[in-house]
């Protein structure tokens, strides 16, 4: 009756404009909260993405968008 989804086999990375947008892990220092997203290079201003509530969700994020590494900002 009802069925599991399928899991894609590969990873479709997404895309970003990597001259105006930086990846950050935006981080908590009073409650460890952390929240991935970009940070526009010319303004400042972070667009959040992702809730990382584990290590798991972290990769998922750096997958999804092709990255290696992420810079931390508290």
């Amino acid at each position: 009756m009802f069925q599991k989804k399928k899991k894609k086999s590969y990873i479709e990375h997404k895309e970003y404009d990597r001259s105006i947008w930086k990846p950050i892990l935006k981080c908590s220092i009073c409650n460890g909260e952390q929240v991935a997203g970009f940070r526009n290079i010319q303004t400042g201003e972070v667009e959040e993405i992702a809730f990382i509530h584990d290590q798991k969700d972290l990769q998922e994020f750096l997958d999804t968008y092709g990255l290696e590494d992420i810079d931390k900002v508290y």
